[in-house]
């Protein structure tokens, strides 16, 4: 992807001083009247690298305002935030018991539920332990979010600086990848995938060091990343593989040699090594029944995150933050995606200014390949223009209709990839190249048109960053009021929120409960009926429909009120009436079956029912089957079994 050149025309010889650097005379004078101490943080190679690191660092808690000021203690308000809080809480718990933490009955209780597939983070989770345990996983959360965008910035310039001759070309790579606005809303609301994008730009740079000087310390550098990628998030590791393999592969068969395939090999086995523990939980989910996904479901939820155009190149929503709410109309898809899969205009703009000054060089037109390719498997399996919805070569593929002309179709036939649903995921591996190209139209520019650098700059700050979605509230940290008598139970307990479900990724079960459910796990310590992973094995699924008494309630609340994730304001219940669904559907539950409830109660030993959001069938069922109200807290009521 790199290439082996570091100059240009009218641009100073690659190898130049380092960032931070100054005249040789200068810096001795300087030197010999600094203090000893100060003297090595002015002069050790480091410093220049230090300095950028904390710009970008601060650069990032800028483009994502307020997200910062989480870390006082809130959260935002979603049942992914939620479910990264208790992972940095359970990692912390198992580590310190020298326990597995890819299994847990503290999820989906009494059956438990396997995490091979869920989006854990056991490599942020562990290097965050001590903040977890002394400070508690909220703050670790929050912490993570904090430092992601700057160390993006940071990995993203190190890789560019293997093919722009200039600190300039390659800071701004660095900026458009790390503090886009794609990374950025991925950062506030889905943490493990602008966790694992870190690992795209360490991999390319792993993977060129590797082509350019074979050998045992390149490949463990690269084994080592892409194994660590597998340990934070398995979904992003693939689009580290397939970066990696883009590098390496023309490499290694365009002149095939001993000498340049056993560093490959060595890189692979140290891969497979670091990322051991996390493949040995996956295979050991597959067996269970993990990825077993009904081929209907697998394609319908395909199918729902491709991009639209022109949404893919348009200008970000960030414009709206400075006044420019017309031109923040993004063309997504029919739905909302779970992201920004959004280049903008600057980045895009630049890209292809980059691509014309540096298309003398064969490099420049395969990192554009690279983009195109990715942008057009972001699209999907349909063509959005607009609003409008477009499928080219149609073909019903279990029971979904699917465009055969788009790549995405085929991307995910692929034996092993059935499972990456999120088409629009595909632009975070397109930023790469672009950011590189972007690089290289401000290298040209710093030696032929400095003045617009400027431009450059006032341009991408209307684009660049996320500010939050409005319509995400945020909910605390801990529930004292709440949670104090649940944690004051050391019986062992399961506590059943209502609405009652798993949820995640595919299949689901049940209602959307309370994110703050598990928030109050990680204080209370008490198995939670309740789950929210990306995979819910069918061993857990069989296990949970056995029970009568999560069946029927599952049934009663069915016509409950509509998912809320916090519980409503003084202000929100005046007007409760607006959240309720009718009950004139419902069917009372038979004798018998309140009779198999109760007993199922009785045996799955449930110390305590949390009520988000009820109706009167949940009142009745409740009582029906042994528990009585015990307090009310924070506008949530808790029932206890009756003794």
């Amino acid at each position: 992807m790199a290439g082996q050149g570091h100059t240009t025309a009218g641009s100073p010889v690659a190898g130049s001083a380092p960032l931070g650097s100054a005249p040789a005379d200068a810096g001795a004078r300087g030197a010999d009247s600094q203090p000893p101490v100060l003297r090595v943080f002015t002069t050790h190679p480091a410093a220049g690298q230090l300095t950028l690191l904390v710009c970008y660092l601060a650069a990032g808690v800028a483009v994502t305002w307020p997200r910062a000021t989480y870390i006082a203690g809130r959260l935002p308000s979603m049942r992914d935030s939620a479910a990264y809080v208790w992972g940095f809480w359970w990692m912390a718990r198992r580590l310190s018991h020298l326990a597995n933490p890819w299994v847990t009955d503290h999820m989906a209780a009494p059956a438990g539920v396997l995490l091979g597939y869920h989006t854990l983070m056991p490599l942020p989770g562990l290097l965050l332990t001590p903040v977890t345990l002394i400070f508690g996983p909220s703050a670790s959360y929050n912490l993570l979010v904090i430092v992601v965008p700057g160390l993006l910035c940071y990995a993203m310039y190190r890789a560019a600086r293997l093919w722009l001759p200039s600190q300039t070309g390659a800071i701004a790579a660095g900026a458009f990848f790390g503090l886009s606005a794609m990374l950025a809303q991925e950062d506030w609301y889905h943490i493990n995938i602008a966790a694992g994008a870190l690992f795209l730009p360490l991999a390319l740079e792993a993977s060129v060091r590797l082509r350019r000087s074979p050998g045992w310390r390149q490949a463990l550098i690269l084994g080592v990343v892409v194994g660590a990628a597998v340990l934070t998030d398995p979904e992003s590791a693939v689009l580290t593989g397939i970066l990696t393999g883009l590098v390496l592969l023309p490499w290694l068969l365009w002149r095939p040699s001993v000498a340049r395939l056993w560093p490959a090999a060595l890189g692979a086995v140290v891969a497979a090594i670091v990322a051991g523990p996390q493949l040995a939980a996956m295979i050991h989910e597959q067996s269970r029944g993990g990825l077993r996904i009904d081929a209907r479901l697998l394609g319908v939820t395909d199918k729902l995150y491709g991009v639209g155009l022109p949404g893919m190149f348009a200008p970000t929503p960030r414009v709206a933050d400075f006044g420019l709410t017309t031109l923040a109309q993004p063309f997504l898809h029919s739905r909302d995606n779970e992201g920004l899969p959004m280049f903008g205009v600057t980045l895009t703009g630049l890209a292809l200014i980059g691509l014309v000054v540096m298309g003398r060089r064969r490099r420049a037109w395969q990192l554009a390949l690279l983009w195109a390719g990715c942008a057009a498997l972001a699209l999907g399996m349909s063509l959005w223009a607009g609003k409008r919805q477009f499928i080219p070569w149609m073909q019903d593929w279990h029971g979904v209709r699917v465009s055969l002309l788009l790549p995405y179709t085929w991307f995910v036939r692929i034996p092993g990839l059935s499972a990456f649903r999120e088409a629009d995921r595909m632009a975070i591996l397109g930023l790469i190249p672009a950011a590189l190209l972007a690089g290289a139209a401000v290298n040209w520019m710093r030696y032929h048109a400095r003045p617009l650098i400027a431009v450059v700059i006032a341009l991408a700050v209307l684009e660049l960053g996320y500010s939050g979605n409005t319509k995400i509230g945020t909910m605390p940290t801990a529930y004292p009021r709440l949670d104090a008598p649940i944690a004051a139970d050391h019986s062992g307990s399961i506590v059943v929120d209502v609405p009652y479900g798993m949820r995640g990724g595919i299949p689901e079960y049940g209602g959307r409960f309370a994110a703050p459910a598990l928030v109050m796990a990680t204080a209370d310590g008490h198995r939670r009926a309740v789950a929210y992973v990306s995979r819910i094995p069918n061993s857990t699924l069989n296990a949970i429909e056995n029970h009568a008494f999560y069946s029927w309630l599952i049934k009663t609340q069915h016509f409950t009120f509509a998912p809320i994730t916090v519980p409503l304001t003084p202000q929100a219940q005046q007007h409760r009436p607006l959240f309720a669904r009718k009950l004139s559907s419902y069917t009372p539950l038979t004798a018998a079956e309140v009779a198999a409830g109760r007993a199922d109660a009785q045996h799955l030993h449930i110390g305590w029912v949390v009520v988000w959001y009820s109706n009167p069938a949940i009142v009745q069922y409740l009582h029906q089957t042994g528990f009585r109200f015990a307090y009310r807290a924070d506008s949530v009521s808790v029932y206890r079994p009756v003794r």
